[in-house]
């Protein structure tokens, strides 16, 4: 077993007070006996302790209650930030959904093409996102291959096109986003408070399952763990 998978636990000096703090002098209900099999020792039986979940030797570094409320805080936020972003998208998927089509396409094309290039990168590749747009290399550009798609796409998918690039370019914050979707949620009739308590439980039902999922992990490692520490012995 590797030196740094268990600690040796030690006599102690009944004359050293310090020992008493050290954790190769304390005992835990994890002690088994192992023979060393390596260097001038080899053959002897020490007493060791290989438990990775030991509270005595291995115990887990409390953090400050500072770094805890503020590590709770970044979580909060960006769970927030992750859920309005969600429901953003699906709002927007919601309202396409509900562009007619009006304009020719030669009036379509003519009106996204110089639109798109006023977009910002990041918003141009959630319109490219949304549209099943990807990089099938680094280097790519998504103005290009948005352009490609523009050339190709019909008359309802430009007006679904269109509509979204105003939407973004309209909003140039994050207010500024919510403002934009529930304006053009009232005009296309979308109801975006379901689109939000959808998203929501889906969100819930994501972090149920990892907990599970980590829960589970940490009930099998444990086992192992003793199993691992029987054989040395």
């Amino acid at each position: 077993m590797p030196r740094n998978k268990y600690i040796e636990i030690k006599p102690q000096d009944p004359n050293a007070k310090k020992h008493r703090d050290w954790p190769e002098y304390q005992t835990c209900k994890s002690i088994t006996e192992a023979i060393v099999t390596e260097g001038t020792e080899k053959g002897e039986v020490r007493k060791i302790c290989a438990d990775p979940e030991c509270p005595v030797h291995r115990p887990k570094k409390q953090r400050p209650a500072g770094d805890v409320r503020i590590k709770a805080e970044q979580e909060k936020q960006r769970r927030e930030e992750a859920l309005a972003n969600a429901v953003g998208l699906r709002v927007l998927s919601a309202i396409v959904a509900a562009v007619p089509v009006r304009l020719t396409k030669r009036d379509l094309v003519f009106i996204v093409e110089r639109l798109l290039p006023q977009l910002e990168e990041r918003r141009m590749e959630v319109l490219a996102r949304n549209h099943g747009i990807k990089k099938a290399q680094a280097s790519d550009s998504i103005g290009k291959l948005m352009g490609a798609y523009i050339r190709k796409a019909e008359e309802g998918e430009l007006g679904q096109l269109l509509i979204e690039t105003v939407i973004l370019h309209s909003a140039r914050t994050q207010s500024e986003t919510g403002k934009a979707l529930k304006d053009a949620a009232q005009h296309y009739k979308v109801d975006t408070d379901a689109i939000a308590q959808k998203v929501k439980a889906e969100f819930a039902a994501k972090e149920k399952a990892q907990a599970a999922k980590k829960t589970t992990a940490k009930a099998e490692s444990k086992p192992a763990a003793r199993t691992t520490a029987a054989k040395a012995a």
